[in-house]
């Protein structure tokens, strides 16, 4: 698959939302983690790849499998209500 412009930016907006699961991202883009983490290395400010890396790992929404029964989606009811 060609990675556009507009998926890239896409693939950098769900590896950033909390709720996102890494398959999620492996399901619909064909990236594993590693090649996601070697991905927002490549395309994001140094900086910012390491708040990213500080923000997901260990945190348990972004693996299917640790999480638990009551996150059901990939973000939060408030997210995105309409203003």
């Amino acid at each position: 698959m060609e990675i556009t412009q507009e998926i890239e930016s896409r693939i950098i907006e769900m590896a950033w939302e909390d709720r996102t699961p890494f398959e999620a991202i492996t399901l619909q883009f064909g990236i594993s983690e590693s090649e996601l983490i070697r991905f927002m290395r490549a395309r994001i400010k140094k900086g910012s790849f390491k708040l990213w890396r500080a923000r997901v790992s260990g945190r348990v929404t972004k693996h299917t499998k640790l999480r638990g029964n009551n996150v059901s989606r990939g973000y939060c009811p408030t997210q995105y209500k309409h203003r």
